[in-house]
């Protein structure tokens, strides 16, 4: 196969170059940087998702498949011109240089409903600007799904884990297990809904090979355990006792209510709101129509990550 990829050198963008390079594939991605080492096998096309028509349809022509990976997720000044104008412009550049469009969304787009099962076809209801860019950008790429008849498929990963991410929320939580500090808020049954970057690149691999019932459609990916399961694997992995305490959620959002706003507390209502979420995302379209299965269990994943985390902080 040949295959571009934008956002190659982001967290997800790696793990999927190299899953190509070892398949024997054809591999080039879009890049603002010099050639990265850790990306041998892989062919550097230098630009960006603001960069001429011309420029992006040298990069994306005559590949199998086109994963659209980039995106900003921190710079809110950037999140319309990237994740939207950007997205427009490389729809224009692949009409008819393409053999498949492959977007890496985000199941952000669904907003927090924090209780109840998602599905593909729940309502988009995006709250922050992140969000609302992932949704705008889903819209045109489904929209150019039937105007150009290009062939376009959505795969919307929960929260995407890995030794390797930049996010450092998930080992901030591995530290507080480890050290005793932290304690469940409110009823019993809260979910955690995680999916390792090996299993995403497992379905967007899906995504760009497999046959598609229908264009334009989206696919969930994602991995859910109950909060207490979830914080057990970690305690288990540190050789810790799992926490049992347990505040009521009226007492905790007063206090962060009140002191929230101080830079240095370290609890926050959207903490708060994570630590509470009923929300599980639901992956039978996936499962069933492209014979999904996760490959790495949550188990294996959060254990393996607990253990590079103590592994590098002894």
């Amino acid at each position: 196969m040949i295959v571009a990829v934008t956002g190659g050198t982001g967290f997800i963008g790696k793990h999927l170059i190299a899953r190509h390079v070892a398949r024997g594939d054809q591999v080039r991605y879009l890049t603002r940087r010099n050639a990265a080492d850790d990306m041998r096998g892989a062919v550097a096309h230098t630009g960006d998702l603001g960069s001429s028509i011309d420029e992006l349809r040298k990069f994306v022509h005559g590949a199998d498949v086109l994963y659209h990976c980039a995106a900003e997720l921190r710079n809110e000044a950037e999140m319309e011109n990237t994740n939207v104008r950007g997205t427009a412009n490389l729809l224009e550049a692949a009409s008819g240089e393409i053999g498949r469009w492959v977007q890496l969304s985000s199941t952000g787009v669904y907003g927090s409903s924090l209780h109840g099962d998602i599905r593909e076809d729940s309502g988009i209801s995006p709250v922050n600007a992140y969000e609302r860019s992932k949704a705008r950008s889903d819209k045109l790429v489904c929209a150019a799904t039937e105007k150009q008849n290009l062939p376009c498929v959505l795969l919307r990963p929960s929260n995407v884990y890995g030794t390797d991410m930049p996010n450092q929320s998930l080992f901030q939580l591995i530290r507080m297990i480890d050290r005793g500090w932290f304690f469940f808020i409110g009823k019993r049954g809260a979910a955690a809904n995680y999916i390792h970057v090996e299993n995403v690149v497992d379905a967007l691999v899906l995504c760009a090979t497999a046959g598609l019932s229908g264009y334009g459609r989206a696919y969930i990916v994602s991995d859910h355990r109950t909060l207490e399961d979830f914080i057990g694997i970690i305690a288990a992995s540190l050789g810790k006792r799992a926490p049992q305490t347990r505040l009521p959620e009226s007492l905790v959002r007063a206090v962060v209510a009140l002191a929230g706003s101080v830079p240095e507390f370290p609890l926050k209502s959207s903490r708060v709101d994570a630590l509470t979420d009923r929300t599980i995302y639901r992956t039978g379209r996936i499962e069933s129509e492209l014979g999904y299965k996760n490959r790495i269990s949550m188990e294996e994943g959060i254990g393996e990550l607990a253990r590079y985390w103590k592994n590098g902080s002894t």
